[in-house]
Parts: C-alpha cells; structure tokens; sequence
C-alpha cells in the first residue's frame, strides 16, 4: 500500500503546486505553512517506495504507513475545499455585476472565518506529518525512486505432456499461425508471433507444447529458446541465442562486446531456418527491439519469432499487428487440472462428493487461470477428509490465503509494478467493483477524474484524453478485458475485470475499499473510503462510523425501502462532506434533498435511470465542482433545475426530461461541457436554443427523441464537436437540415440509426471532409441514396450501412476512398447484390477495402 501513499502524496504536491500560483490572498500566515506541507510531503515521498517493501515483514512499519496515507487524504479534502472556495468566488464574480440573486445563492456568512477555519486545518495537517516525520527515523528507511521491480523469472523449454490439461484448440491454431506461408506479408522482415494474456494464464505452457510439435521441429532448421524477462538486454538476448543455438556455453566467453557478439550471431544464424522463442517480454522500446531484429535479419525468411507478452502494447512495438489472446481454460478442463492436483485424478475426486461439489465451486473463482488451479488444487491436496476447510477456502477472499500470496500475486505483481503510478492508483480503484461485473468504460474514466487519479493535464491535454489512455494501456496490460461487441459507436466500450486480477485489486486496497451486501454481518473498518453498498437498515447503521468516504456506489436489489433510502441520502450528504462520487444509479426515489448543494467537493452524480423522481432541486446547481451529472433515465423529471450554468466545471451532462421546449435553459453558458446526452426525452420538440454556444462540446448524442423535428440553427458554432449521434427520432429528417456554406466541421464520427423520415445524409457532412473517419447508417427505412460528394470524404476509415432497404447503389468514385479500411453491407439486399463479390455491378467500387463484409459474407 506504500505505493499507492506515494501518489496520495503526489496528488497533495499537485494541489499545492495550483494554489502556490493563485492570485487570490491567503489567509494570514497560511503561505508559510503551505510550503513547510509542501517540503515535508517531498521529503516523506522519497521514503515511501522503500516502506514499500519492507511493510509487509514490520507491522509497525506498515501502521505508519496506513496513518501517513490517512493524513495524505486529509490533506488533499482539505486543499480540494479551499479550491472549491476559490471556485465559487469566481462564480460570485462573473454573474455578480448583473445578478444578485446569483450572489446570495453562494454567499456564505463569514468568508473571513472560512480562510481561517482553512489555514487551522492545514497547520494542523503540517504539525501531524511533523510527527509522522519524526517517528519515520526508527524505521531507517532510505530514499528511494519508484521505479519497476526488476525481478527475474527464468523458463526453460521442456514440457512434459501429460502434466498439461487442455490447450489441444490453441496448440493446433498457433502451430497452424507458425507453419502458415507468411512470405508475402513479411517485407523483408522474419515473421513474429506474438501471444499475449494476463500472468499465470499458461502462455509459456502453450508455447512449450508448439516448440516441441513435431511438425514444427520437421520445419525449422533451429529451436532456440531465451527467457527475456524485465531487461531486454540485447547483448544478453543475443548471448543466450548462441549458447542455445549451439548447445555450447562457452561460446561467448570471448566475445564480449556487441561487435563480436554479431559476427558469432551471423556465422550460426546466416540462411537458416530458425524458430526464436522470447518469453516473457517488457521491453515497450522500439529502439532496443529494432537493433535485434536487425541483427536476426540474416536468417531464412521462413523463420519465426514467437514472443509471450502480457502487454499488447510490446506485441505491437514488435511488429505483429494481430497478436494471439490466449483465454481461460475451458471449464470441463478446470476441473480436471485441479481435480489431479487436489485428489490425484477426477477419479479419485468421485469418491469424495461433498468436497467434489464444494471444489467445483472453489474452481469457478479462478477464472480459468492455470496458476491459481494448481495452486488451490495443491493446498487442498492434504484436507480431503475436512470439508469445513474446503468451505473456508471457497468462502475466503483469494488474496488473503497465504499460498496465494506466496505464488499467484507475485507473478500478478510483475505487471502492477511495471505500469507508472498513476496507473496503479487506477487499477486499483476497480477493486470497488463486484467480481464479473461488465462496466461502461466511460463512467471508470469520470470516475478516476472526479476522485483526482489521472495525472495532469500538459499543454493542451484533455483530462478525458488522459482517462483514455489509462484505460487503453490496462486493456494493453491485460488487467481489463475489453469486450468490443459491445463498443457503443465508439463513445461507451464495455469492460470486465477478470477475477483473479480482480482479487489482485483488493489485495492492494485492502481496508481502503468494501463492499457491504445485504446480509452481510461484517462490521466495516473506518478506513474504508471507498464503498459499494446495499440499502438497508442494518448497513445504514454502519454507515456512521464513517466519516472519511470519498465514494460511494449504490448497489441496488429492488427491495430497498422509501424511508430508508430517504433516511440514507440525508445520512450521507450530513455526514460525508469530503464525498466526490455519488453513485445513485438504478435506484428510484421520489425526492433528492435539497441539502445536496452543501457537498461542495461532489465532482460525480449519478441518478440513472430514477423512474420516480419528478424534480432535482435547484440547490444541486451550487456543485461548482461537479463534473459528471447524470439523470438520463429518470422519465418522470418534469424539468430540468434552474440555474445550470452555475455548474461551472460540468463536463458531462446525460438529461432526461418530460419537457416539450427547452428554450434557453442554461446548457449554453456550460463553458466546461465536454458530453451532452439527450436521453429518452419523448415529448422534446427542438434541442435547447442556447447549445450552439456550447463552444466546448465534442460529443453529442441525442436518443430516442421521437418527437424532435430538427436540429438547431446554427450547428456550425459546435466547431470542437467530433462525434455526432443520433438514434430513434421517428419524426427527424436530416434531408432538410442545413449549415453556412463556408464552414470547416472537424466531426471524426457520424452515427444514425432509427430515423424512419431521413431520406438523404445531411449535406454539412461534406463540410467535414478533412476530419470524418467513421460513418453508421442504420435504420433509416426511407433513406433512397448516399450522396454523389461522399467519395470527397477522404479521410474515412470506416463505414457501416445496415437494414436500409430502399439503397440501391453506391455512388461513383468509392475505389477513390483508399483511406477506407473498414465497410459493411448488412441488410439491404439490393445493394448487397450490386456488391456481390467480382459479379456484381459496384464490386469494383469495394474491392481495394480490406475488412469487407457484405451481407452474409464475412
């Protein structure tokens, strides 16, 4: 845990950094104690990456920590507060010349006695790291960076066969990739082949069974096998290559620069027909890869490189474009892999059912994970007479049993100390969620923003931007698996989290993140800040205790109680006044206290899918620092609150209203709005009059609209929007909206979808020429022809036209597109007869896209 106090600590240098610079006067000797909390931070920073692996063997080592990381969060509500004054003095200001009811919503009684109250807490913030400081000397710690773990693991290439279960499916596909004629896509290049997957999952197994098929031993001149590990050394790589490949361990003890190394390398390599294993590769430079390969060039072109990675991210780097993910073993194969671990034989398992059924259970929570199979099979091997101990294990948190600990999380840990710090704060938080929950990655992304996880912004950076590519480099890392059937044209990508790497998360968070279910008795520690829970009356009885939470997700069952849930919201907003995430979604009630404007530092608000709820009270509009606000889904609302442009930081508002008109309701004065989702809205006649000023927006999705008979005038002021979608507006044809003539769009995405009254594109989309990359037409039952100027849209990559009927061609000029790469036909039969692969009249017109799809023909 010391590493994650170490970016609390980071995240306090970052807030000081901010208000270091702000012109605003502070309160009397606050400056001094500022920077005296600044130096102290720095200076107990330093030590922190060496408590980290001394905590876990000095209790009392690992209590300091705990208590640092408790005043680090103090610290960081603290400055947060400050901030969120600042911001509301800004507010006063801007609208106060013209406004004074403005000014009195946000007036507070004693500004004065405010930044007093402030500088207090923060002396006593700098005087409780004095003694932390202090008290640190008996540890003897040193300063230290915080950089990867350079732990080494070593393989070999022998396999014996009948230890392996399973696998016969994958052995056949990548020995067929190995022997496959890749001649004419390799340029020059010896083919590599690259298989990825989280660590533990059996990739070097796999790779073992291939090295040693005899079909691929028939094949290559040369088996050579190196375990690269975390240095990718190329001196060393290429040391271990000719001792392999000669069998002889003395042939690099005179060669003992890279120049001499080379020349050893060509003489045994030169012409041959080679097979290279790298297993287990870090390297993510392109420099280091691209000198070895250079040096490997001389062999036959019919080599290969197979690498193991547990990161897509070096698979690319080395050149495969299209890497082997392995997945869990099958589940009959599971029970047979721990079934001989645990009994020596299913056989044998047979003759035990209690336990046999109690194992079965046990098996599910591995994953399909080979590692924590035999791992758990092997603990269990000496207790089949005590089934009490088989339910304790099947009933226990994986991360807590010792062998566990021992053997799986070190090898999980490899990747979690590879990855910056930020990234680890990241993963970390995802063990907030429940076991094989499927998430929309984009709520993770506001939800890392609000709690202050992402690194900041630099030059012209968006913290969305940033949130991307956290999210994107866990995907490449295999800590989550993205599921992309379930990609929502491109803005919402669903997510899982595999449970073992799941389990991996909470044995980093420990006591900092619970999840309190119905029946669950456990009282919950106080150091828990971030919290899913059920609503009832014995967990709100829990909930007092707590006084440091910074997030909590609801988790609803459908049984909750309306008192109950009344008597939780006021309960929460009273008494956790430092809370950034507030998850209410799914659960319905019928009123929102208006005293949630007092919870000044709430940066995430979520009321999805409320069916009861009729009014939001206007208070809400004092969250200066709310930068999600979600109440798409709550069908019932009657309007939306007054005062919305108050919402200062809001940079993603998803809105369900029964309202007919919006008129100018405030959305165009949110300078900060990045996402506008217009949901369900089914009495909406027009879009808000005031959101062509919404200069900042670049996404705009407008959904299930039946009602809404056009667009605003006046759309061309969007100039930062990039993706446009629009999806079940039964009365909306896009044929009669227009834009000025000379405006340049830089929209990248265009999806439509259910629009029964559309009979031709829109012509602004021309407008958007240099910029569009992906267009998606579903639905539209009346649309006639794509335009005659569509093959003008050179930079389009992908285009999706699906059950439009009444299409019969494609326009002139499509093999002109040479930027497309993706197109599919679905469910539009003429002109899936006019594309009919080389017979049909516009098949010269998609013949050069590479990924096509017409129809049936995938």
């Amino acid at each position: 845990m010391a590493d994650l106090a170490y970016i609390l600590a980071a995240n306090v240098l970052d807030r000081l950094g901010s208000i270091a610079y702000n012109k605003i006067s502070l309160a009397h000797g606050m400056k001094d104690d500022l920077e005296k909390l600044k130096l102290i931070t720095l200076s107990l920073q330093e030590v922190l990456p060496d408590a980290e692996t001394k905590q876990e063997q000095r209790p009392s080592l690992k209590t300091w920590v705990t208590q640092l990381k408790d005043i680090f969060n103090d610290a960081v509500d603290v400055l947060d507060e400050f901030e969120c004054e600042l911001q509301r003095r800004n507010v006063v200001q801007q609208y106060a010349s013209f406004n004074r009811k403005v000014r009195r919503f946000f007036s507070y009684s004693n500004p004065l006695a405010y930044r007093f109250s402030v500088a207090h807490r923060i002396k006593e913030i700098r005087k409780k790291l004095d003694e932390v400081d202090k008290n640190m000397r008996q540890f003897q710690l040193i300063k230290t960076p915080l950089d990867v773990e350079q732990s080494f693991r070593e393989t070999h290439s022998f396999v014996n066969l009948s230890d392996v279960i399973g696998r016969d499916r994958e052995k056949r596909e990548f020995v067929d990739i190995v022997l496959k004629d890749k001649t004419q896509e390799s340029d020059n290049q010896i083919p590599v082949i690259s298989v990825i997957g989280i660590g533990g999952l059996g990739k070097t197994t796999l790779i073992k069974i291939v090295y040693n098929d005899d079909e691929i031993k028939e094949k290559f001149d040369l088996r050579i096998w190196v375990c690269v590990s975390l240095d990718f050394n190329v001196s060393k790589i290429v040391k271990d290559i000719l001792i392999d490949a000669t069998g002889n361990s003395n042939v690099t003890s005179n060669s003992p620069s890279l120049n001499q190394l080379q020349k050893s390398l060509i003489s045994t390599l030169k012409g041959k027909k080679f097979l290279l294993v790298l297993d287990d590769v870090w390297n993510e430079d392109f420099s280091k890869w691209q000198a070895l390969a250079e040096l490997l060039s001389v062999g036959s072109k019919e080599s290969r490189i197979i690498v193991t990675t547990r990161n897509s991210e070096v698979a690319s780097i080395m050149g495969e474009t299209n890497a082997y993910e392995l997945k869990g073993l099958l589940e009959k194969d599971c029970f047979s892999l721990f079934f001989r671990y645990a009994f020596g034989s299913e056989a044998t398992a047979a003759e035990y059912p209690q336990l046999k059924q109690i194992g079965e259970e046990i098996v599910r929570k591995c994953g399909g994970v080979p590692l924590a199979l035999k791992t758990l099979g092997s603990l269990l091997r000496l207790k089949k007479c005590e089934a009490r101990e088989w339910e304790i294990i099947r009933d226990s948190k994986i991360w807590e049993l010792k062998e566990v600990q021992r053997d799986i999380l070190p090898i999980l840990r490899l990747s979690y100390n590879a990855m910056s710090p930020y990234l680890r704060q990241c993963f970390a938080y995802c063990s907030v969620f429940e076991e094989d929950t499927t998430l929309p990655h984009i709520c993770l992304i506001r939800i890392w923003m609000a709690l202050g996880m992402l690194p900041s912004p630099k030059n012209k950076e968006e913290l969305e931007d940033i949130g991307e590519s956290c999210f994107i480099e866990l995907c490449n890392r295999s800590f989550f698996q993205a599921d992309h059937d379930q990609d929502y044209f491109g803005l919402i990508l669903a997510f899982r989290v595999h449970d073992l790497i799941h389990n991996f998360a909470c044995s980093i968070t420990q006591n900092e993140c619970s999840i309190i279910n119905s029946d669950d008795d456990r009282e919950i520690s106080d150091l828990v800040r971030y919290l899913r829970v059920v609503i009832n009356e014995n967990n709100l009885k829990k909930l007092s205790k707590l006084k440091k939470l910074k997030c909590i997700h609801v988790k609803c069952t459908g049984e909750e109680k309306d008192e109950v849930v009344q008597l939780f919201l006021s309960t929460c907003i009273s008494t956790f006044k430092n809370l950034r995430v507030f998850d209410l979604s799914e659960l319905s009630f019928e009123v929102l206290p208006s005293s949630i404007g007092s919870m000044k530092q709430l940066r995430y608000l979520d009321l999805y899918n409320n069916e009861k709820i009729k009014r939001l009270p206007d208070s809400i509009c004092k969250l200066q620092s709310l930068q999600t606000l979600i109440f798409g889904g709550c069908v019932e609302l009657e309007e939306l609150p007054k005062g919305i442009w108050n919402l200062v930081s809001l940079r993603i508002l998803s809105l369900t209203t029964k309202q007919t008109l919006l008129g100018d309701c405030g959305i165009g004065r949110l300078k900060s709005i990045r996402i506008l989702i217009i949901l369900n809205c089914k009495n909406l006649k027009a879009l808000p009059d005031d959101l062509i000023y919404c200069t900042t927006l670049n996404t705009l999705a407008i959904i299930g609209c039946q009602e809404l008979m056009s667009l605003p005038k006046g759309m061309e002021c969007l100039t930062s929007l990039h993706t446009l979608i629009i999806l079940g507006c039964d009365q909306l044809n896009l044929a009669s909206e227009s834009i000025k003539e000379d405006v340049q769009w830089r929209l990248q995405t265009f999806v439509i979808d259910e629009l029964p009254m559309t009979t031709d594109l829109p012509q602004w989309l021309q407008h958007a020429a240099k910029t569009l990359r992906r267009i998606q037409i579903e639905d539209c039952s009346k649309l006639v022809r794509l335009p005659e100027w569509l093959p003008k849209l050179m930079s389009l990559e992908k285009l999706v036209i699906k059950d439009c009927p009444k299409l019969l061609s494609l326009p002139d000029g499509m093999e002109g597109l040479t930027s497309l790469t993706h197109l599919k036909i679905e469910d539009c039969d003429a002109l899936e007869e006019r594309c009919e692969r080389e017979v049909g009249p516009d098949w010269h017109k998609v013949a050069h896209v590479p990924n096509l799809s017409i129809g049936e023909d995938d």
